[in-house]
């Protein structure tokens, strides 16, 4: 009788696939990460098994994996031209990945920027829609997202949406921005209300309301350059 234990016999923490759905693809191990991609194993290993073995062949060393041939990775029982491609792409997305270069992320230090960073995707929309970009202490947007589409307004749930993304990217600074399709870039009641309670409530959790930008066509108004807001843009 086999006594192997077969993955699907495993705790689901020690799935590989379920692994990475409960605690990421960090906490896997490269035989784990070799096994979800090979998808089985043979009749005598599991896929992990026959992973960790294909290791032991590199002696554990990814690098020396990546540059098996099919013919080599196909001397593995279990391993068939279609696995073996599928370890071969893999790795060779590991190399170019290291080989590409991170993306820079931009800069918000005036309101002009802010305009830049807004303005291609705000400029043509018909109806009215509230960003945010959360900002690093240096100054670098880490995230920009989505407030309200169809006008802006001086909902607590717009300041929910707005400082639960504020703490979730740990940024120390916020720059809101909304377009009018009217062509008017002066700002509305409803602007300078929602204005100043996202400031009070920022200011709670001692962050930063940098900027808000009103944008239409290729002009805009900026709440910090009117002198409107007690935070700075970094210099």
């Amino acid at each position: 009788m086999d006594e192997r234990l077969r993955i699907k016999e495993l705790a689901a923490e020690d799935r590989p696939r379920e692994k990475m759905l409960l605690k990421g693809a960090s906490s896997l191990s490269d035989a784990e990460l070799i096994a979800i991609l090979i998808g089985s194993g043979n009749s005598q290993e599991t896929a992990i098994q026959l992973a960790q073995h294909i290791l032991n062949g590199v002696r554990n060393n990814l690098n020396a994996l990546g540059k098996l041939t099919l013919r080599e990775l196909m001397t593995y029982k279990g391993i068939g031209e279609a696995k073996g491609i599928t370890l071969l792409a893999a790795m060779e997305l590991g190399r170019r990945r290291g080989l590409s270069e991170l993306p820079e992320r931009p800069a918000i230090r005036s309101s002009q920027d802010a305009f830049r960073l807004f303005y291609p995707v705000l400029c043509d929309l018909p109806h009215e829609e509230l960003r945010a970009a959360f900002i690093s202490r240096s100054g670098k947007v880490i995230e920009q997202t989505v407030i309200s589409r169809g006008g802006t307004s001086e909902t607590a749930a717009d300041l929910r949406i707005v400082m639960k993304g504020a703490i979730s990217t740990l940024c120390s600074g916020i720059v809101l921005c909304h377009n009018h399709p009217s062509g008017n870039i002066q700002p509305s009641p409803q602007d300078d209300r929602l204005t100043a309670r996202l400031q009070k409530a920022a200011q709670l959790m001692d962050i930063r309301l940098l900027d808000h930008i009103i944008i239409s066509d290729k002009s805009y108004y900026s709440y910090a350059d009117e002198g409107k807001l007690s935070g700075n843009l970094p210099a």
